[in-house]
């Protein structure tokens, strides 16, 4: 982000409002505008006229959890999810990334890596056109990605992509027809890398089957290379 920039809006959410007040505090002095809801209800009510650059969710909060308010918006946003979760096991992070969500973040956390995740999701969901180039596509059967603009297409309809699939897809797109090992995906989504982050990129690539192939338990496009990683195979 720079200074002519405008700054990104944040909206938190958490039950626990000592919590939310540090969240805010330590964002906006940053650089970030940050909105603060106090659960899942509150949060609807503000999204139903507001759009964010990203959500910070807690998914332990009473009534509505974390995963199906993460559920709920990606049905009906784009804007990137970062989850907060006292639980650090691996399931319930692959669960979190199920329901839509971009990245996790267990409890209790430092606030310069919250500070760091933070930048490499909006990293992420910066999707800038090339200038000067025409557009260039990848054919997936109905299915096409507009490689200049970022956007998956079915037909005449926008395929919505959160911000890691939208990356996932741009790094596909720049090495069609090349098999990418797991390690690989996960350093060009700005990971630290390790056997978590690893599943994590199998789960984000099972989501982005469903979105690109008519029969996704039987991928055409977006391959499985045995010992070695994935490989996108366009028309």
């Amino acid at each position: 982000m720079t200074s002519a920039d405008p700054p990104a809006h944040i909206l938190v959410v958490d039950d626990d409002q000592r919590i939310r007040t540090l969240l805010r505090q330590f964002l906006v002095k940053h650089g970030y505008l940050v909105t603060e809801a106090r659960d899942a209800a509150h949060a609807r009510r503000i999204l139903a006229g507001l759009a964010f650059d990203l959500l910070i969710i807690d998914v332990m909060m009473p009534g509505e959890d974390g995963f199906s308010l993460t559920a709920a918006v990606r049905k009906m946003a784009e804007s990137p999810i970062l989850l907060l979760t006292a639980r650090g096991e691996t399931e319930d992070r692959i669960a979190g990334l199920e329901s839509g969500a971009d990245d996790y973040l267990p409890k209790p956390f430092e606030p310069r890596e919250l500070l760091l995740r933070v930048a490499a999701i909006l990293r992420r969901a910066a999707i800038m056109p090339l200038k000067d180039e025409p557009p260039k596509t990848l054919s997936f059967g109905e299915t096409r990605y507009d490689i200049s603009r970022g956007e998956l297409w079915r037909g005449e309809g926008l395929v919505r992509l959160t911000s890691t699939e939208a990356a996932l897809m741009r790094v596909f797109a720049k090495a069609p027809n090349e098999a990418l090992t797991r390690v690989r995906l996960v350093e060009e989504l700005g990971g630290a890398g390790g056997g978590a982050q690893e599943r994590a990129v199998d789960v984000q690539i099972t989501r982005l089957r469903r979105k690109i192939e008519s029969d996704p338990k039987n991928p055409r496009y977006l391959q499985t290379v045995r010992g070695e990683g994935y490989m996108l195979t366009p028309d």
